[in-house]
């Protein structure tokens, strides 16, 4: 009888931890469509200085090879690098791709303070409300994500992708494969 009573108290042991285990969702969005943030206009010029259309050109040239990174090879941490190496993190196109990098590496935590980041810096930057709503929806937090539909709905129209893909989402029911 005691073998039977431990059996028992195993399988539902087990049963329990995998019932109570997180689900892991792998969600894809799709690529950001923005076109690479201007550059920050210059006070002052100096002969010395590098002529901003060179400056631009080069900023535009690593924000594509950091997009071809994430989007083409989903090689993230190299695309995080390049992304922090062109000096404008603090705008919300090149903040919201770090944070998606992040968060396809899995560093949720850290994911997250790029998202924010990239809203602190442009609070209408549609695509990070997207990519963070489906962070949300990763995360099991479906009111958060709703709140974010509704600011892209807001910003960008219920016909946008952004829009689209996060609704989808949000359609699958909580512990679904999700694959964006």
């Amino acid at each position: 009888m005691t073998k039977l009573a431990i059996r028992l108290l195993t399988l539902a042991m087990l049963t329990l931890a995998l019932t109570a285990a997180p689900v892991v969702s792998v969600v894809y969005a799709a690529p950001d469509n923005d076109p690479p943030p201007p550059a920050q206009k210059a006070k002052k010029k100096k002969s010395s200085e590098v002529r901003p259309s060179t400056q631009e050109a080069a900023f535009a040239t690593g924000y594509r090879s950091a997009y071809t990174a994430i989007y083409d090879r989903h090689d993230y941490a190299s695309a995080i690098e390049q992304l922090k190496a062109l000096g404008r993190d603090d705008s919300a196109a090149v903040a919201n791709l770090i944070g998606y990098s992040y968060r396809q590496l899995g560093d949720y935590k850290v994911s997250q303070i790029w998202y924010e980041r990239a809203l602190k810096a442009d609070p209408t930057h549609v695509k990070t409300w997207q990519y963070y709503g489906l962070w949300q929806v990763e995360q099991g937090n479906r009111e958060s994500a709703q709140y974010h539909l509704n600011k892209i709905a807001a910003l960008a129209g219920t016909s946008s992708e952004e829009y689209r893909s996060l609704a989808a989402a949000l359609e699958k029911p909580p512990g679904t494969g999700l694959v964006y």
